[in-house]
Formats: structure tokens, C-alpha cells, sequence
């Protein structure tokens, strides 16, 4: 099973580029299969040509996605995340309308699977929330988005294919999208790695925020 993902991952990537190269030949591609460099003129296209590759491979699972990202001036400013399982696509170009919240409902926040950080505890339990694990990080924003969850924290490490498209299409339906430390999320870096973020909706940002930030404050 692990060829399937190795060769999802392969085919994707070389669709995905050999369109954005002929499409938009002056722009640079930073893909998680190659291709890394920073844009010269400001225009980076970021693309994970498959998020969650274990679950890929896993029969039934839906929690995996394909991420597609421009990044301009280090910002994500379009994004498009797919959901083929769910035959589904998210985008800045329709971002998803917020559902309304429920009142009473404990509010959902989507974790890794297999390592949640102590920060994700730390907000759930401030919140009087409920851990909700899940695939890949383009699943779980993509969850937030549609209403499925309210909060995600990940302190783990990442890199910026897997969140420059969901956290475009997250702030282009207006959920708060930062580092824990409250900093803006910063694309097109010579260093690929994003060590931590949060993508919420606002109206639980400010209680989120005070917890991350007492343990990720901003860089003085």
C-alpha cells in the first residue's frame, strides 16, 4: 500500500507542476516533492500534491487533501484545497459562508491522530472543549471551515505546503489564521518549515490566544 501513496504523491506533483509551469511560466513552484526555491519577482505557487498520504492509503478514509497555494509578498493570497474523497473542492474564488455557531455545543478542536501537542490539551481543556483527531492538516482546516470543528492547534512542526492553501481559503472565509504566538503566517521563506500555527473561528481566537501565546510569545 505504500506504492499507492508513493505514486498518488508522484503523479500529482508532476500534473500539478507541469500545469503551473505552462500556465504561469515566469513563477516559481515550491512543491513537497521538489522544486524549492523562492519566488525572485514576489509569486510563489505552494503546493502538497497530496496532504495525508497514510490516509490515502487507507481504504474509506476521506481525511486527505491536494493543496494548490499563491503566496505573493509572503502572504497566501489564493488557495484551493480538494477533497477528492468528498468530491470537493474549497477555494478563494467561492470561499465556504461560516455556519452559525450552536449555542451549547462544546466547542470541537481538531488534532493529529497520533500526536496531539500539550498545547491542543491546554486549549481544549480552556475552552471546556472535545479533541476531535483527524488526518491531514488540509482535512482538518478544511474541517473548521465547513463547520465540522471550531479550533485547530498544531505545535508540531510543518511545512508550508501543508497549510498555505487551507489557510488562504480559511482567512478568505473569515477564520482567524495565525502562529500560536499571534504572529501572521508568513509564505515564501528560504526555510520551508512553519513550526506552529492556529486556524479558529473568531469568535474563540481571543480565549485561544491567551493560552498559545503565555507559551509561544512573540519573537522580540
Amino acid at each position: 500500500m505504500k506504492d499507492v501513496g508513493a505514486a498518488g504523491d508522484r503523479l500529482a506533483h508532476q500534473l500539478l507542476v507541469q500545469e503551473l509551469n505552462r500556465r504561469y511560466p515566469e513563477d516559481d513552484v515550491r512543491s513537497e516533492e521538489g522544486l524549492e526555491h523562492v519566488s525572485g519577482n514576489g509569486r510563489l505557487w505552494i503546493i502538497d500534491p497530496l496532504d495525508g498520504t497514510r490516509e490515502f492509503r487507507e481504504r474509506g478514509r476521506s481525511d486527505w487533501a491536494v493543496h494548490v497555494a499563491l503566496a505573493v509578498g509572503g502572504v497566501a493570497v489564493v488557495g484551493a484545497v480538494a477533497l477528492p474523497a468528498l468530491d470537493l473542492v474549497l477555494s478563494t474564488g467561492a470561499p465556504p459562508a461560516l455556519v452559525p455557531l450552536e449555542e451549547g455545543v462544546p466547542p470541537r478542536v481538531v488534532v493529529s491522530r497520533s500526536r496531539p501537542p500539550d498545547v491542543a490539551h491546554d486549549v481544549t481543556a480552556a475552552l471546556g472543549g472535545v479533541m476531535v483527531p483527524m488526518g491531514s492538516a488540509g482535512a482538518k482546516i478544511a474541517a473548521v471551515i465547513l463547520g465540522a470543528a471550531e479550533v485547530y492547534v498544531h505545535a508540531g512542526g510543518q511545512y508550508e505546503w501543508d497549510s498555505g492553501a487551507p489557510v488562504a481559503v480559511a482567512e478568505a472565509s473569515g477564520l482567524h489564521a495565525s502562529r500560536l504566538s499571534g504572529e501572521p503566517l508568513r509564505y515564501g521563506s528560504v526555510d520551508a518549515w512553519l513550526p506552529d500555527l492556529m486556524v479558529c473561528r473568531r469568535e474563540y481566537a481571543e480565549a485561544v490566544l491567551a493560552v498559545t501565546t503565555a507559551q509561544f510569545p512573540p519573537y522580540r
